[in-house]
């Protein structure tokens, strides 16, 4: 029986969804099936390519979800991850010590820079804004500030899937089912800088939403608010957007004046933005705590991190300490593979090549949007760029909710040999976009050939939509 033809994977030839099977199947199982649709089954990956079951080959144009830097099969990492289970599989860092934690914090910290000393390793990205929560909100109370319990967050933003960082992010779908089980933070409006209000400009925007912020602290008052956090450069939340310098300026300045700490989620920009930290563009303006993951393990070990000075680590831990671990925090395997990722990302400048090669994938995303009716605004910044879909490039009016288009660019997307992402949140309120990320590994003539794919795709769901009288 070829694997196509498993009954605990198999597809309906025409709906595309998932034959569900009396027991087992895949992950998708659990997923609204109306929208579970159309996946394939990946059978093999070689750099940013991925092979089906049925031998159909897909450009990954958006690296896993963002995560697979290196691309597939990378023999360095894969052999680094090996050599290290059959040395030493597990210990628990709460009781013993081992190398591969030892070196990557010291490579991290390296890389990171002053003010980011110590490194706290956990399984992931939700993990780590948990744990970075926990470490300030035990950091305060050390410090006698124990009202401080209050975070604010921005309206759209997405900060993970724990019920910690459900309550971060700005997802007006899931406060009815979740806001009576915890207690979601304060949310200011997002800065944009597409869809603005006449006569605004981008900058405006964020000024506005630094004005937001200060009046939070204000109304929470500043001996209860916590912590401000926040994406430096929007990941699936609000689709790339790129704040202006004097945000962060403008932030860093009323946090400090309040006592409010700064969190940069980087669990998506951290090496893919064009340096190591997209903190790094902001000298001036840097955080308390950085988050990071997925490129730190580049999608072959489950790692993240939290970045914090020595000077609040140090004291903290000659104090009551941060006593809060996982079973798998800093685990050896999972260290060992960070130390392979970053060291391929290093010495091949795999972080100037996002850059780049970055550049050139939005110029020619750029371009395509001049041809395409249906592109609204093409944004980002490194490997991290995103397309904003719209029924009417005059007016920016988005597609209907019920459409989902992005959902629908997804599944027409395979048949132009892509994979792209569609996860939209607030059910499309804020705008529908489809983030194009691919491998860090990718060259200009791979993103020739994802864009060519990429307005094919575009130009078939453009005709489905006309026809549907949609655009």
């Amino acid at each position: 029986m070829s694997i196509h033809d498993d009954p605990m994977i198999a597809n309906d030839p025409v709906t595309g969804m998932l034959q569900r099977p009396p027991v087992g199947g895949p992950q998708d199982v659990f997923y609204q099936r109306a929208y579970a649709t159309h996946f394939p089954t990946i059978v093999r990956g070689e750099g940013i390519y991925l092979w089906d079951d049925r031998g159909a080959r897909y450009i990954d144009a958006i690296a896993g979800v963002m995560v697979s830097n290196l691309g597939q099969g990378n023999a360095r990492v894969a052999d680094a991850m090996a050599r290290q289970a059959k040395e030493l599989t597990f210990t628990y860092v709460r009781y013993a010590r081992h190398r591969p934690n030892i070196e990557l914090s010291r490579k991290v910290s390296a890389l990171a820079g002053p003010g980011y000393e110590r490194c706290f390793f956990v399984s992931g990205g939700s993990e780590a804004n948990d744990m970075a929560l926990k470490f300030l909100r035990q950091y305060a109370y050390a410090k006698g500030q124990r009202e401080k319990t209050h975070i604010i967050s921005l309206l759209p933003s997405y900060h993970g899937s724990t019920l910690g960082t459900i309550a971060l992010s700005g997802n007006e779908d899931l406060e009815p089912l979740y806001g009576p089980m915890v207690q979601f933070s304060t949310k200011i409006p997002a800065p944009y800088s597409y869809r603005l209000a006449p006569g605004q400009t981008a900058e405006d925007a964020a000024m506005a939403t630094v004005r937001a912020l200060e009046e939070a602290i204000l109304r929470i008052g500043p001996e209860r608010a916590l912590a401000f956090i926040l994406e430096p450069i929007g990941g699936v939340a609000t689709g790339a957007v790129t704040p202006p310098p004097a945000y962060f300026r403008e932030i860093r300045r009323i946090c400090s004046q309040y006592g409010v700490y700064i969190i940069f989620d980087e669990v998506i920009t951290a090496l893919r933005s064009g340096r190591f930290l997209a903190a790094h563009y902001w000298a001036d303006a840097q955080p308390d705590l950085v988050v990071l993951a997925k490129g730190l393990g580049a999608g072959y070990a489950p790692l993240g991190a939290v970045l914090a000075p020595a000077t609040m680590v140090d004291p903290l831990a000659d104090e009551a300490g941060f006593n809060v671990s996982h079973t798998y925090s800093a685990n050896p395997v999972a260290c060992a593979g960070g130390i392979a990722v970053l060291d391929e990302t290093i010495e091949r400048d795999l972080i100037g090549n996002a850059e780049r090669t970055g550049a050139y994938l939005q110029a020619r995303l750029e371009e395509l949007k001049d041809r395409s009716p249906i592109v609204g605004d093409v944004r980002g910044r490194g490997m991290l760029c995103a397309v904003e879909l719209v029924a009417d490039q005059a007016t920016k009016r988005a597609f209907p909710s019920e459409v989902y288009v992005t959902n629908r660019l997804r599944v027409v997307g395979l048949r132009h040999g892509l994979i792209l992402y569609a996860r939209r949140q607030s059910g499309g309120k804020y705008g529908e976009w489809s983030m194009i990320t691919p491998p860090l590994i990718i060259t200009r003539e791979q993103v020739d050939e994802l864009v060519e794919r990429f307005e094919r795709a575009l130009n078939e769901l453009t005709e489905e939509l006309h026809a549907e009288g949609m655009c």
